[in-house]
């Protein structure tokens, strides 16, 4: 990012690297404690796959999921049960906040053998999306929540597509319907699948993002790709 001040100083926060935030050992604890309850309480739930279309089954390399913030309780147990299994690749990277929530739910991820990005469209997003290129030519599968982590709900920001344009990975959309759940006061209303909920993983069509498309050819994938997550969608 470029200080837009004439002389800019050399201890300029704008010319520095921004790091994300680390954690105490409360944090450290915090995130087995979830990682723990979430095991637990995920043996409980009846888990259905939708995906009408055989995009599992057709898919033959890594691509870059797609999936509402208000739904990342159920990512995990989707990517153990579903995408690990059908689609080849290294392994998953999320992009998470630079904030310490994100880093509490990035500790969490680890346990699940995750790695994570750090980063958002409000910190180091630049940083992010170049660290998730990287991933991506190590063959890593990535999971972004379009937006997160501060909204507006079920809308898409722009960084995915231009990440499916540089990576030359497709986006394919992942939703869900949990029948019994709780969910947050937060601004995304957070579900929060509770034991024995009925959950439905609803998998749509892959969207891919030609390399050499200008800035407003974007715009219709990106039209696209919010019109199939809302489609899968049901709350």
């Amino acid at each position: 990012m470029v200080n837009p001040a004439p002389t800019p100083r050399k201890d300029s926060r704008a010319a520095r690297v921004e790091k994300p935030r680390t954690l105490k050992w409360h944090h450290h604890l915090a995130a087995f404690a979830i990682f723990a309850g979430f095991r637990l309480i995920s043996m409980t739930w009846r888990m259905r796959l939708i995906d009408p279309h055989n995009v599992l089954q057709r898919t033959d390399g890594p691509v870059i999921a797609c999936i509402w913030h208000n739904r990342l309780a159920l990512s995990m147990r989707t990517w153990e049960q579903y995408v690990r299994p059908n689609i080849p690749c290294a392994g998953l990277v999320a992009l998470i906040s630079a904030s310490h929530d994100g880093g509490v739910l990035a500790r969490v991820l680890k346990y699940f053998d995750v790695e994570a990005a750090r980063g958002s469209s409000s910190r180091r997003g630049g940083q992010a999306l170049l660290e998730l290129t990287s991933w991506a030519q190590r063959n890593y599968t990535i999971a972004i929540t379009p937006d997160g982590p501060r909204g507006p709900r079920y809308e898409i920001r722009d960084g995915i597509v231009g990440l499916a344009q540089v990576s030359g990975r497709p986006i394919m959309p992942v939703s869900s319907y949990v029948n019994w759940k709780f969910c947050l006061r937060s601004w995304d209303r957070f579900q929060i699948p509770l034991p024995f909920a009925r959950c439905e993983m609803r998998i749509g069509e892959l969207i891919v993002v030609p390399r050499d498309i200008s800035e407003s050819e974007r715009a219709p994938l990106k039209q696209e790709l919010r019109n199939r997550m809302h489609t899968l969608t049901r709350d």
